[in-house]
């Protein structure tokens, strides 16, 4: 096995009774080329009461062993938006962010509690494909992580391994365009993906994530560690994103949340040091009319 390369987990297999016979495997969604995409004119004007609803979470709570690190969060993530999780540090956002594709999973003493579903199926049905739910939910973390293989490699390397081969060089093509990195690299896909800037690697960890073709994306500040050139990309890039994918952000950058996110969630620390929501609105009305004083608090600066 290559450097760099993860094992990809076998597929579930469904749980059978011994009453009603073998239960069905759940199945997370629809494939998302059947589901109409939204256009972004009409999807501007459509009222949020009107949008498909991809993720909702019901009193969450995540435990670490006894330590409780999150608590009873329920919010309603909708579909062709760019939704922002912003707070203080340790108060749950990247905790949270972490449980839509379920990469707490191997933290030992991980426990969920509550209800969290993807299009209306439970992520954590002990019948989930862990494999698929990564595949429609992808991730890109806060410090960019090409692996050292090639520009082209990098694109491919997962797509393969889900059996996803033919076409590979139009889905290269394709992923990093839609991560507007293609005139960048097109005349040297076969370097190494290790030679490109921290912006471009950034870049090229959204196409990596793009190409298996997802319908949810979640960043974890992927801007923190980038100079405001390569952050001002990355922000344009996710307004273009938001027509053919559901964004949820984690950001500590208060503006970069304005900038770019159509409804902002703010977690906190309640009195006993656990993380909770504090409060889930449109950006704009949170930023300028926040209902709760602790939001107003904090994006004022009183205190984080």
């Amino acid at each position: 096995m290559s450097s760099g390369e993860t094992t990809v987990e076998p597929t579930v297999p469904a749980v059978e009774t011994t009453t009603t016979g073998p239960r069905p495997r759940v199945r997370l969604s629809e494939p998302t080329s059947s589901i109409p995409t939204v256009a972004p004119a009409a999807a501007a004007a459509r009222e949020v009461e009107t949008r498909q609803v991809v993720f909702h979470a019901r009193e969450v709570s995540v435990n670490y062993g006894e330590k409780r690190a999150l608590e009873q969060v329920t919010m309603d993530i909708y579909r062709n938006f760019a939704t922002a999780f912003i707070g203080p540090s340790g108060c749950g956002k990247s905790t949270f962010l972490r449980c839509l594709n379920r990469m707490n999973d191997p933290i030992v003493g991980f426990r969920l509690g509550g209800e969290l579903t993807y299009h209306g199926h439970d992520l954590y049905d002990q019948r989930a494909n862990r494999v698929e739910v990564r595949r429609r939910i992808g991730m890109v973390f806060q410090k960019p992580n090409p692996f050292p293989k090639s520009i082209y490699d990098n694109i491919a390397w997962a797509a393969r391994n889900l059996g996803m081969r033919e076409a590979m060089d139009e889905r290269v093509e394709r992923a990093l365009r839609g991560a507007a990195l293609w005139d960048e690299v097109k005349d040297r896909l076969k370097s190494s993906a290790m030679g490109l800037s921290g912006g471009q690697q950034q870049r090229l960890c959204i196409a990596r994530a793009i190409a298996i073709e997802p319908d949810v994306l979640l960043l974890d500040e992927p801007a923190s560690a980038l100079d405001p050139i390569a952050t001002a990309l990355i922000e344009d890039l996710i307004h273009e994103l938001k027509a053919r994918y559901t964004i949820v952000i984690v950001t500590h950058n208060m503006q970069q949340a304005m900038r770019v996110a159509d409804k902002t969630a703010f977690f906190s620390l309640d009195e006993t040091r656990i993380g909770t929501l504090i409060e889930y609105a449109d950006t704009d009305q949170l930023f300028s009319r926040p209902a709760d004083s602790r939001t107003r608090d904090y994006i004022t600066g009183q205190f984080g």
